[in-house]
Formats: C-alpha cells, structure tokens, sequence
C-alpha cells in the first residue's frame, strides 16, 4: 500500500513537471514580447510593416487575414508605415498568399509600389529570418493575430529585429480558440528555432525591393 501510495504521488510530481516544462516556451514568448504590443494608434513609426499569411480561401485572403491587412493599411494610411511587406506561402502552383495579399491591400489604397513580397514566408522563423537577410529589414512594426502576435515578435527579436507587435482583435470562435490552444505547442518550436536558428528553408538571394520602396520617396 505504502508503495502504491508513493508511485501516485510521483507520477503526480512528474505530469506537474511536465506540465510545467511544456509551458516555459509560451512563458518565453511572453516574456520577450511583454513591453512590445499594442494596437495600430500605439505603434511607434517605423518604415516597414510585416503582415504574416493566415490562409486563402477560394484564393482570396481568409477572414482572420483580412484583418492582419486591414490593420497593415491603417498603419499605412496614417503615417505609421512607409512600405508592407507581405510574407506568407507560395509553395504550390495555385496557392499565392503573397499575390492575395498584395491584391486586398491594392484594393484597400496602399500603393502596389508600396507592397513587397516574400513568397517564402513558409513559417513564423523563415518570415523573420528572411525579413533581415533577404530584405534587409531591421525594424518593423509585426502584423498578426493577438494569439500569434507574441510568438511572432520572439522570434524576430531572436533573428536580431528590432520589432513591435500589433495584435488584432477577432471574435473568439472555434478558429480563434484553436488557434490559441496551438501556440502551446508551436512556442515549443519557437523555442528551438530561436535556440538553434537554423536556416529557412528557402533562402535566396538578397532582394532590394524594400529598398527600392523606400529609396522612391525621397526622389
């Protein structure tokens, strides 16, 4: 009796453990993004604005994207943003999250010359890792879900951006819980990611088109 009793208890004490070493992760993602989020009137001016994909459905970006670029277009219709940088999925013929992207924030008034691509953006690292390497981003204002959001600016302050993170509201439905149930295991990858810091998997050449943006307005 007396052995059963103290199995109980230290498989008890390890699930705890468990438990608690499965949630250090998120308490990183929390910890690193703790003083950087807000909405679009607090975040502070920066030149680029970088909107993460959320999906297409029927080719066109899905509700929760939409709200990602409707809150890059008014950072860049008040000043905050000079260019957004679109980053998302374009692995597959038929699949363009970058285009869709492009086209919503075209529709919404954002200048096509404004608007620059990454159609490799195939993870939250890859996005930020490719945002300094490839497109020679070192401070930007992070556009995501506010489940995703701290993730998010952890990750691209590991990849050695200077970043602040605008979380945008939704109604908490089923895509929004699950998505917020998700983020306790992809902060574990994060983790890694922000430990290791392998290489995306695709990583190109060095692209100009931020630059390129950027250098425009002030000929």
């Amino acid at each position: 009796m007396r052995w059963g009793v103290r199995a109980r208890r230290l498989a008890v004490q390890g699930v705890m453990a468990g438990c608690v070493l499965a949630l250090l992760p998120s308490a990183w993602t929390h910890a690193a993004a703790a003083d950087r989020l807000g909405t679009t009137a607090d975040a502070p001016a920066a030149e680029v604005a970088v909107v993460f994909g959320a999906g297409l459905w029927q080719g066109r970006p899905t509700p929760y994207l939409a709200r990602r670029l409707d809150a890059a277009v008014e950072l860049y219709r008040t000043g905050k943003v000079k260019v957004v940088l679109v980053t998302g999925d374009n692995s597959r013929t038929g699949y363009d999250e970058p285009d869709a992207m492009r086209t919503y924030l075209t529709g919404h008034g954002v200048p096509d010359d404004r608007i620059v691509s990454d159609f490799a953006g195939f993870d939250s690292w890859d996005s930020c890792v490719r945002a300094g390497e490839i497109f020679g981003v070192r401070r930007a204002v992070l556009v995501s879900q506010g489940f995703h959001i701290r993730r998010a600016v952890a990750l691209c302050r590991a990849a050695g951006l200077e970043v602040y993170g605008v979380g945008v509201d939704d109604v908490h439905d089923a895509t929004w819980y699950y998505g917020g149930a998700r983020e306790v295991f992809a902060a574990g990858k994060a983790a890694w990611d922000a430990a290791l810091k392998p290489d995306p998997h695709f990583l190109g050449p060095k692209e100009r088109g931020v630059s390129r943006a950027l250098a425009t307005l002030t000929e």
